[in-house]
């Protein structure tokens, strides 16, 4: 199905470009582009069901439940019936994601049903390697799947993804509610530092040097370096190299044509080689094999 024009298919609250990529009994993926005029929030989104949103480009706020984070690449939502979510678009609009959503008897009937059905949803981020299994999960949706081979695969993805989803201790900002005594008013300050350099990261064309992102967030570099790895658990520069190399994946799957030396000098990587080596160290492969992967019709995803 080609992009169509209006709100998200399922009662989305602004205007998009959405196209279905796939669907199966109890289960729905498709693919929102946003193109809204007005960056201010917008919203609640009706409906909320089991949904699990996923960033491909581009960023955005939402607010879920009265909590505000940055959406970007890296992160991942999973939402649930009852759940009110207002998103706003302050870095300009374009931003691309997944959507899936699944019945809750389709979830019910699955081995790891009670962390669908009876936890909190989560709103964390997603590793490289299932990053790439997501792209590649979109790849042959657009190719063409039948109902049969797109629900094994839905199914296989949302058991990894669950499998990788935060949880407890591990959740992001954990290490720094200990390091503060969970003091609410500090944890609070650092993790709005921490939020308002994701927002100047993902607004970037990754050429700013870390000197000017602290400016930019009014700190010096060794007090953002130091907030942002404990609120995150990732440095900087590795928060960084993520969105480049989502960047770098979308410009593959695109498939101009564009060499991979002018790739890299677009995405502020040093040279081709450069490009080459974060890409391949995050999600195992190179950029000329992911070319293939996230584009050619005969290759079959893993």
């Amino acid at each position: 199905m080609p992009e169509q024009v209006g709100s998200d298919p399922r009662g989305g609250s602004t205007p998009a470009r959405w196209r279905v990529l796939g669907f199966a009994e109890g289960m729905l993926v498709y693919q929102v582009r946003c193109v809204v005029d007005d960056p201010g929030w917008h919203g609640p989104v009706p409906h909320l069901g089991h949904r699990v949103f996923l960033g491909r480009s581009g960023a955005y706020l939402r607010r879920l439940n009265g909590q505000v984070t940055v959406a970007d690449p890296t992160t991942v939502l999973l939402t649930r019936p009852g759940d009110e979510m207002h998103v706003a678009h302050p870095y300009g609009d374009g931003d691309v994601y997944s959507c899936l959503e699944f019945t809750p008897e389709l979830l019910a009937d699955r081995p790891d049903a009670g962390r669908w059905l009876d936890r909190r949803g989560w709103d964390g981020t997603v590793d490289e390697r299932l990053d790439l299994e997501h792209r590649m999960l979109v790849a042959r949706c657009v190719r063409g799947l039948d109902g049969f081979e797109f629900a094994e695969r839905l199914h296989r993805f949302l058991g990894r993804l669950l499998a990788a989803s935060p949880i407890g201790a591990g959740e992001p900002g954990a290490e720094i509610e200990r390091a503060v005594g969970r003091r609410p008013a500090t944890l609070a300050a650092h993790r709005r530092l921490a939020d308002r350099a994701r927002e100047v990261l993902a607004g970037s064309d990754f050429r700013l040097g870390l000197t000017e992102v602290a400016a930019q967030v009014g700190c010096s570099p060794h007090h953002l370096s130091r907030v942002f790895q404990r609120v995150t658990g990732q440095s900087l520069t590795a928060y960084r190299n993520r969105l480049r190399v989502r960047a770098v994946l979308d410009a593959l799957a695109d498939d101009d044509g564009q060499p991979l030396g002018s790739v890299a000098a677009e995405h502020g990587f040093a040279d081709q080689a450069h490009l080459t080596r974060v890409v391949r160290d995050q999600v195992g492969h190179p950029p000329a094999q992911l070319r293939r992967l996230l584009t050619a019709p005969e290759t079959e995803a893993a």
